[in-house]
């Protein structure tokens, strides 16, 4: 089964989002949706993810799994809307609980919340296959980005999450807790085993020069040309570069909510007794001190 794709931009946080599709069956399943979050305001919107449920219900779509590649730290997941909406099972990759372990401790978290991935329909073990009609669903373990990053392997086309950009672009940041850049360089190297001409599709695209956003790319186009690991970039070579780089970046402008949201699949935290949903913000804990 070679499957339909159709990519959604978020233009606000260059997040892309996809709904695969089996053409012969209507099968199909959403890949890192996003939820739209107003940091001034604190307010939600669904009017990204209500772009994916048009598409699906004028397509005829039977939604069977809403998949994430890691716990986001630049976007909220839309996922529970999307489920709400169309049905389909959530799931992400098992290193969740990890993530969910660390930012548990990060953000104070109390006894209500179990670091044990239950707040997902289902934990994806490495090398799992899932069901999508006449095709099926390869997860990939690429961790390095986050450890509980996973790609999706469908078809032709590869969802690679945070893995790797445009190769204009490079390779994900490694200096979240958990990430690694030995880890990274490895991760790739086995999405580079794949077929040259595999689609591999991005998470995030910022245009660099100002060029038109992009999401579409290939396995040989990422060997010859990605300005961080081409092929011919060994491994301490990359891990410098990717360790230099990532000591200038800032942390994301949303990943306080946008974790917090995301280690929960997608679920707001609980409610108060006021009725109203609290984000916690640890002082002088996330990114580096400023001068």
């Amino acid at each position: 089964m070679q499957p339909t794709v159709t990519p959604f931009h978020h233009a606000a946080t260059g997040t892309w989002s996809y709904v695969v599709a089996d053409p012969s069956t209507s099968a199909a399943a959403i890949i890192d949706p996003v939820l739209d979050y107003d940091w001034k305001s604190g307010r939600t919107a669904t009017v990204a993810a209500e772009h994916i449920v048009a598409h699906c219900r004028t397509a005829g779509l039977e939604l069977r799994w809403i998949l994430e590649t890691h716990a986001h730290a630049d976007h909220l997941s839309a996922a529970q809307y999307l489920k709400q909406q169309l049905g389909g099972e959530v799931a992400i990759g098992q290193g969740i609980r990890s993530v969910q372990r660390t930012f548990k401790t990060i953000f104070g978290l109390g006894p209500e919340f179990q670091p044990d991935g239950n707040q997902f329909d289902r934990l994806l073990d490495d090398d799992t296959t899932l069901p999508l009609g006449t095709g099926s669903i390869h997860v990939i373990p690429t961790p390095g980005h986050t450890n509980d990053s996973v790609s999706f392997l469908v078809g032709n086309a590869v969802f690679i999450g945070d893995t790797l950009f445009m190769p204009d672009s490079g390779s994900a940041r490694c200096d979240f807790p958990g990430g690694n850049a030995a880890e990274l360089y490895r991760s790739v190297r086995r999405l580079f085993s794949l077929p040259a001409a595999t689609r591999v599709f991005v998470c995030h695209d910022y245009s660099p020069g100002g060029r038109a956003p992009a999401c579409e790319t290939t396995i040989d186009e990422q060997r010859s040309a990605n300005t961080h690991i081409r092929d011919g970039v060994d491994e301490a070579a990359f891990v410098q570069l990717r360790t230099e780089r990532d000591a200038t970046l800032d942390v994301p402008n949303l990943i306080i909510p946008s974790v917090q949201v995301n280690i929960r699949a997608g679920h707001l935290p609980p409610a108060a007794t006021d009725g109203v949903n609290y984000l916690r913000v640890p002082i002088n804990v996330i990114g580096k001190p400023k001068p």
